[in-house]
């Protein structure tokens, strides 16, 4: 009887140790000190001493047809400079702005709030715009943005100038919003509309925390990404609705530790991975949780690309669990021919070694005949790709004779539960 306790009890510390280490390697590194870990948003921020900075104090105004970038910067400077905690505030009405810039390091040491109760509109002539953003935060270490603003582009008016389909040198249409070298940032609330390109550019920053937003812009409108990474580490996306005429999220090369949470999406491309493998030294991206979300008639689902013929580089640690889809095109994809023809590509396969990715609990419904696709690099095969738990039925026009498959290429895939469509012969 004591043997049989022993042995259920070491069973048990095992299985404890084994579901650890499971979801502890979807995590790498060291973590950057986190300044929000003992901040209380709903009551540290709201009741702390701050100096506030309203805008409409430096001369803007609210009747988006005045130039109110030099108000604008003129308070962000006021505000960045205070010794103590400050509050930058837009208050509501509709504010015509350019190409801004706030940059820091800042005076204080405790995080600077931008509070944006307005609707901020883009200056619609390119030729104000030095570089492809319009609203750039940099340098910066404890940044709050918050309110119920929004971040208009007015998109529509340059979108027929965008030709990135035809010219691949040519001139992105500047993001509406773009991280650049901060630590530490806390968004919550604003809505962003009719992105010019990128809804939200985030790159060279750590601990970044996003929740709440709201990302529009129409299914057919260009290289309308709602969220991009790169070169970031430990970035939390959750509870934002995000439809546009791209990837609603796309991680890109150096994303590390990054965990996206109860995101609805769609319409739009989907949630990728990549696309990866297209310029020279590019960094890993390691360590990726994407979970309980909804994505809605998308033109892909779950989906890591890279380019063929790319300079070496990696993506492994990549989970995709508990995921919703209705009536989505290529829910489960895999594709390391990236821009190549759809039948034979001619060009040397990727280097971008692709490891331990996990599809667990994706359930719904697809429009593609072909559900599961992973068209992996004949150099650099996928390794331990899992699927476990895939239960998607056939959603499309009525099929005559093609059958609800799944296609394996150059990938060692291993399966557990319920798989439909069956698994890769």
């Amino acid at each position: 009887m004591k043997s049989a306790f022993k042995q259920a009890t070491l069973l048990a510390w095992l299985l404890l140790v084994a579901l650890v280490a499971v979801n502890a390697k979807f995590f790498v590194g060291t973590n950057p000190p986190d300044l929000f870990q003992k901040i209380n948003f709903g009551k540290d921020i709201r009741h702390r001493k701050e100096t506030v900075f309203n805008v409409l104090s430096f001369g803007a105004k609210p009747d988006g047809k005045k130039d109110n970038t030099q108000s604008f910067m003129k308070t962000w400077v006021a505000a960045c400079h205070s010794k103590g905690a400050a509050r930058v505030v837009i208050p509501g009405g509709t504010f015509l702005i350019s190409q801004i810039v706030f940059a820091g390091p800042c005076a204080s040491t405790s995080p600077i709030v931008v509070q944006i109760d307005a609707t901020l509109k883009g200056d619609i002539d390119l030729s104000n715009y030095v570089s492809n953003e319009w609203i750039l935060f940099e340098k910066i270490n404890g940044l709050i943005i918050t309110g119920r603003g929004t971040l208009d582009g007015q998109g529509d008016a340059v979108w027929k100038y965008n030709d990135c389909g035809m010219n691949p040198t040519c001139q992105k249409l500047p993001v509406n919003l773009k991280f650049n070298g901060i630590t530490n940032v806390f968004m919550k609330g604003i809505s962003s509309i009719n992105s010019k390109g990128f809804h939200m550019f985030i790159t060279n920053s750590e601990n970044v925390r996003l929740k709440k937003l709201h990302i529009t812009a129409p299914d057919d409108s260009p290289n309308t990404d709602g969220i991009h990474l790169s070169r970031s580490n430990k970035v939390k996306i959750s509870r934002s609705v995000i439809s546009t005429g791209d990837d609603c999220i796309s991680l890109g090369r150096g994303s590390m530790n990054v965990t996206i949470n109860k995101i609805t999406c769609g319409p739009g491309h989907g949630i990728s991975v990549g696309s990866l493998g297209k310029y020279e030294n590019e960094e890993d991206v390691l360590g990726v949780v994407i979970k309980n979300c909804t994505l809605i008639k998308t033109d892909n689902g779950l989906r890591i690309k890279t380019w063929p013929d790319s300079p070496p580089s990696a993506a492994s640690g990549i989970l995709f669990q508990d995921i919703n889809m209705i009536d989505v095109k290529n829910p489960i994809l895999i594709d390391q021919e990236y821009s190549c023809s759809k039948t034979n590509c001619q060009r040397p396969p990727s280097r971008v070694k692709i490891s331990d990715v996990h599809f667990i609990n994706v359930k719904g419904s697809t429009i593609s005949s072909v559900a599961v696709h992973l068209k992996c690099s004949k150099r650099f095969p996928c390794q331990n790709i899992e699927l476990f738990n895939i239960n998607l039925k056939y959603s499309g026009p009525p099929k005559k004779s093609l059958p609800f498959v799944s296609t394996c290429t150059n990938a060692k895939v291993g399966y557990r539960g319920v798989q439909f469509p069956p698994p890769c012969k």
